[in-house]
């Protein structure tokens, strides 16, 4: 299980997993209860490139928002490996 903290979104950090290439696991703590579980939701069992292609970019607030954050950890834990 990764975990990534977060920067400029109601979440503070988010947990996940990266099998096989495909995103499982997703788990936002705080911010907005119901969106980040159906973002989680939706998400799970997808390729993290896909995920990434889908919500990168996305603004709420600060030029950011929590589905661009998972982007941003994604994209993080993808260059490590």
């Amino acid at each position: 299980m990764q975990k990534y903290k977060t920067h400029g979104t109601c979440s503070t950090s988010i947990s996940y997993d990266i099998v096989d290439g495909k995103v499982t696991h997703v788990h936002f703590e705080n911010g907005c209860r119901g969106n980040l579980q159906g973002i989680a939701a939706l998400v799970e069992g997808l390729p993290a490139e896909e995920v990434i292609a889908r919500l990168e970019g996305i603004q709420c607030h600060n030029g950011t928002s929590c589905p661009d954050q998972l982007c941003k950890a994604l994209k993080a834990q993808l260059n490590k490996g």
